[in-house]
């Protein structure tokens, strides 16, 4: 993926420019509603370095798998929790344990060294997590507003003075989506970006020591605000065109055939 020319000036072209991803992730489903986030997600972690990084709501695990490889890449020492039931929910659906067995196939060869899978609820990986220990959470679970405003509750106690929290979602206002919601409440007054792309993600800053390379995202004015925006759903429309496509189904016209 190559960024497009000439679509920011100034410092935070030149913060952008040194962090920006140069390598397609390695897993890649267009079915993904992740899949346009990636760049950033890959960018973020090369920007905050995380020691810590936990994804509730793991599902193919896309985007987890993104997070981790380029934790991989950047040769960062810290690791990888990723927490599902893997049983779906009421927004992903039911699904059965062949999800889980074929992320692990992908998963645990390249990146288990430093990376794991946990078949749990958001609340019991919580459990035995240190308080302040959590450089980089994404919450991608049941949308519910309930649902999302108990995930960050419960975690947030446990997120570091650097922490930097994702929301997904955050455009989604079908049915009872209500990421939305708790979106505009949590993000007031405190240092927060949104992409509009890919049904919203939000970035949050819930620590005092926010990494500086990450400060120019929150401080960005609204004309550079929009640039940063095209830019990476431009490199999030890459990854959708690099994605194998799905095969097709046969057409089963009558029940012999």
């Amino acid at each position: 993926m190559s960024a497009p020319a000439a679509t920011l000036d100034g410092p935070l072209a030149a913060m952008l420019a040194t962090r920006l991803p140069v390598e397609t992730p390695s897993l890649l489903d267009r079915r993904s509603a992740w899949i346009t986030h990636l760049p950033f997600a890959a960018w973020l972690v090369a920007a905050a370095r995380p020691r810590a990084l936990v994804e509730l709501g793991v599902f193919h695990g896309v985007s987890f798998c993104t997070f981790a490889e380029e934790m991989q890449r950047q040769r960062i020492e810290g690791s990888c929790l990723g927490v599902d039931t893997f049983a779906g929910d009421a927004h992903a659906g039911a699904y059965g344990s062949s999800v889980l067995k074929t992320l692990r196939a992908h998963h645990d060869p390249r990146y288990g060294g430093f990376s794991r899978i946990l078949q749990a609820t958001f609340d019991e990986a919580a459990a035995p997590v240190a308080p302040g220990s959590v450089d980089l959470l994404h919450i991608d679970g049941l949308h519910t507003y309930d649902a999302v405003r108990h995930d960050f509750e419960t975690w947030a106690p446990l997120m570091s003075p650097r922490g930097i929290v994702l929301f997904h979602d955050t455009q989604e206002r079908a049915k009872d989506f209500g990421v939305w919601r708790f979106w505009a409440e949590v993000s007031q007054g405190r240092p927060a970006f949104e992409f509009h792309h890919g049904h919203g993600l939000g970035v949050l800053a819930v620590g005092a020591e926010v990494p500086d390379a990450v400060r120019p995202l929150f401080a960005a004015t609204a004309p550079e605000q929009a640039r940063i925006r095209a830019l990476f759903a431009a490199l999030g429309e890459g990854c959708r065109a690099a994605a194998p496509k799905p095969p097709k189904r046969r057409l089963r016209l009558w029940p012999w055939h």
